[in-house]
């Protein structure tokens, strides 16, 4: 329940919608990897979620990988210094194909930070996928090759995306008034 202190949240997407947005990239993932096992490595924490639902969508088998990765101090805005905490291993994804699963990618400095990191290990291609994508604030030139919404003006929270580890269990996506 939301108190005097709490911010105003506006809904974006139901969980309806999101289901339906992420079989849709599950589909173009399953033509895409028809031939070979492809690695997910999900960026945590805001994308645990995503690869979860993403996972039980595509037919293709997978792996599974993680990284944590951190831009935000607190609060709505990136720090703009990325810290790769750690990640998969030369063993996990060296020779692969890799699938790099993102919540959200907005200026391009953490996905870009994170596919230098995962060029290290040799991977057979890199591939970026997310949930979210706000294009208009890139800052760094990266383009997602599958995206579930584009989206402007808010900070969005819900379905594992958080404000200072608040409301991620939220079912839908929803902004927060830019005041905060």
């Amino acid at each position: 329940m939301p108190n005097d202190h709490e911010p105003a949240l506006t809904p974006l997407w139901t969980s309806q919608e999101i289901a339906v947005r992420v079989t849709l990239i599950a589909e173009e993932i399953d033509r895409d990897y028809s031939d070979t096992a492809p690695v997910l490595i999900g960026a945590l924490k805001g994308a645990f979620i995503f690869l979860a639902d993403l996972m039980r969508k595509i037919q293709t088998p997978v792996e599974v990988e993680f990284m944590r990765v951190s831009s935000y101090e607190s609060g709505t805005e990136s720090s703009g210094e990325v810290q790769v905490d750690w990640g998969p291993t030369g063993d996990a994804i060296g020779g692969r194909h890799i699938i790099v699963v993102e919540d959200i990618i907005d200026t391009g400095i953490t996905t870009t930070a994170v596919v230098e990191y995962l060029k290290q290990f040799a991977p057979s291609s890199i591939r970026i996928c997310t949930l979210l994508d706000r294009p208009e604030r890139r800052i760094v030139e990266i383009e997602p090759d599958y995206t579930g919404f584009n989206f402007s003006d808010y900070f969005v929270v819900g379905y594992g995306l958080d404000l200072d580890q608040k409301y991620r269990q939220l079912p839908g996506i929803h902004g927060l008034a830019t005041n905060t």
